[in-house]
């Protein structure tokens, strides 16, 4: 079944995230009013690893959850940057570590049925410690973990955030690899 459109109205629109009301025929249903988000900027998320084979993860509260959880680094590109550069940034910015190599793991749409948010996974490795993170606002700490506890993490709940969950998970269960 496909929906066709016939048209868009916007009722907010930000840097960050645009909502709108598209008028849309659905067949067998008729015409409706959908929500739809849009992201202006590229989202990327990266699982950062040693030599060693630990993961990097940052602690930290989501106000509008509130909750508390581990994440790996994550952001947004800026205008004009490419994903692998936003991640770079990104990684150094929030954790103080510096990416030697990034390879893509897998890009997925995060909400297909409301918005067009796509996230990009990422493997860093090789990094280089640079100092404290510049943007201390990010986590109330960082840590690395095993892949055996960052596992157990995540089966505990402590893993609520939904691209770090994905990034983690498909890392963990696809042999610790990089897939084009």
């Amino acid at each position: 079944m496909h929906w066709r459109s016939h048209g868009r109205r916007s009722v907010y629109e930000s840097d960050w995230v645009n909502v709108w009301l598209e008028d849309v025929e659905i067949p067998g249903v008729g015409r409706i009013e959908h929500h739809v988000l849009t992201m202006p900027r590229p989202s990327t998320t990266a699982v950062v690893t040693d030599a060693e084979g630990r993961i990097l993860l940052m602690w930290r509260h989501r106000f509008i959850t509130d909750e508390w959880g581990w994440e790996v680094p994550a952001g947004w590109a800026d205008p004009g940057e490419a994903p692998e550069d936003a991640i770079r940034r990104e990684i150094e910015e929030e954790t103080g570590w510096r990416p030697a190599e990034v390879s893509r793991l897998i890009g997925y749409n995060a909400l297909s049925g409301i918005s067009t948010m796509r996230f990009t996974a990422y493997h860093a490795t090789k990094c280089t410690y640079v100092g404290p993170p510049s943007d201390p606002s990010e986590s109330t700490r960082i840590e690395w973990f095993t892949p055996e506890d960052a596992a157990k993490l995540i089966a505990d709940g402590q893993v609520p955030d939904g691209p770090s969950l994905t990034a983690l998970t498909f890392y963990l269960a696809l042999g610790r690899g990089s897939v084009t």
